[in-house]
């Protein structure tokens, strides 16, 4: 370590992977907001953040994938930590989101901007919905920023028609619920294609597979437009985490074919 320089904190790191989580790989530089602001809450340079964020890029394996390297000095204690996320993104991100809202003396609920209102005031449930949407949010801002905000199969880049959407539906696997790999970024039609199985994405190639529901005679032309003209297309890969291979065997296992 430089002289003048200090070690990071736990709280720091913890910090800096919510942030990884929620910018897209391409914009991890010193000048994003994001990153100035964090820089600023916690009295180090923008630089600094930015070089902590490609350290923690040289441990994500769907990068690896992509043949992308990280910075190659990241520390021992860099590495603990992304494991607690990548063992328990459940736990580590909600976690990581209070301890950002606590550095920002607010709640995770005003930071997220959740809406309170139709909610009971009190008791058991309230305490359910608000953690639900809460993680709903923090799960559709890291999906869409791995996605650079744009549906993974038409490219639609309207954030107001995307959808964040779980591989492994929300109902079925409490523990993938936050896990950014269960993700995708779809357009609200392609969304209810794929939770019905009249579409699903190949494991092995990430290529479009269309129903033979969907293949009629008299299918009208927004049906070839919106469906068939993407049979066998690969989909947009996210900058970062992308689907996990297994889950996308499950959805393969639902198609309807």
């Amino acid at each position: 370590m430089k002289e003048g320089q200090k070690l990071w904190t736990r709280d720091e790191l913890i910090l800096a992977v919510n942030l990884y989580c929620k910018l897209p790989f391409g914009k991890m530089h010193q000048s994003n907001p994001g990153i100035i602001q964090l820089a600023k809450l916690i009295g180090r340079t923008p630089s600094s953040i930015s070089f902590k964020l490609v350290n923690f890029a040289s441990f994500d394996p769907t990068l690896k994938e992509r043949g992308i390297k990280g910075a190659s000095n990241a520390s021992k204690l860099d590495k603990e930590i992304w494991d607690e996320f990548y063992n328990n993104w459940d736990e580590a991100l909600i976690e990581s989101e209070k301890l950002y809202a606590k550095a920002k003396n607010t709640t995770v609920e005003k930071l997220n901007n959740i809406d309170l209102s139709d909610i009971p005031k009190e008791g058991l449930e309230k305490s359910r919905l608000v953690k639900t949407r809460v993680n709903q949010c923090i799960f559709r801002t890291i999906i869409l920023a791995a996605y650079n905000n744009r549906c993974c199969i038409t490219g639609i880049s309207n954030p107001e028609l995307l959808i964040a959407s779980h591989i492994i539906p929300w109902s079925k696997d409490e523990k993938n619920r936050m896990n950014p790999m269960n993700g995708l970024a779809l357009n609200g039609l392609h969304d209810k294609a794929f939770e019905t199985g009249l579409i699903t994405i190949d494991a092995g190639t990430y290529q479009i597979k269309v129903s033979p529901r969907l293949y009629k005679k008299d299918a009208p032309l927004s049906i070839k437009q919106n469906f068939l003209d993407y049979e066998g297309k690969e989909i947009l890969l996210p900058g970062k985490f992308l689907p996990d291979r297994n889950f996308l065997k499950i959805h393969n296992g639902r198609f309807k074919s």
